[in-house]
């Protein structure tokens, strides 16, 4: 059987689609697990986030919430978006930049109870940072 040139690029454009199609695919169920929603203490409170699902919550650290455990390394601290708090406790070495008063990113899972676990705290370098919607909110002032 012969194929004309034509259907050779017939064919090669159905299958180069094909291998895009499952490449996408492939790269979608992979990250599946790995994507993480920024939610904010309002988000939680208001019912909108998912408990034992990936996610980054963003706010400011509560003044005088912030408390280390005996072990040295769990620390417990409160997150705010001046409109909702919520209570996250994390085991690890913290960045230099956090502290009371300061914006943070944690990202971890949120459990059952409301309580936020987090597996990762994230700094920006600039002490002025606020998580978008914050940053909305205090403008509008």
């Amino acid at each position: 059987m012969i194929v004309r040139p034509k259907h050779q690029r017939l064919i090669l454009i159905i299958l180069a689609a094909a291998a895009l199609v499952g490449a996408a695919l492939l790269a979608m169920w992979g990250l599946k697990d790995r994507a993480a929603y920024f939610v904010t203490p309002s988000d939680i409170a208001a019912g909108k986030a998912t408990p034992d699902r990936a996610m980054r919550l963003g706010g400011m650290v509560i003044k005088g919430s912030l408390r280390r455990d005996p072990d040295g390394l769990t620390i417990r601290f409160t997150v705010s978006d001046m409109k909702a708090e919520t209570p996250v406790v994390f085991r690890g070495i913290t960045p230099d930049l956090f502290k009371e008063g300061n914006g943070v990113v944690a990202e971890g899972r949120l459990q059952p109870d409301g309580l936020f676990v987090a597996d990762n705290i994230l700094a920006k370098h600039d002490e002025r940072y606020m998580p978008p919607q914050m940053a909305k909110e205090v403008s509008a002032r």
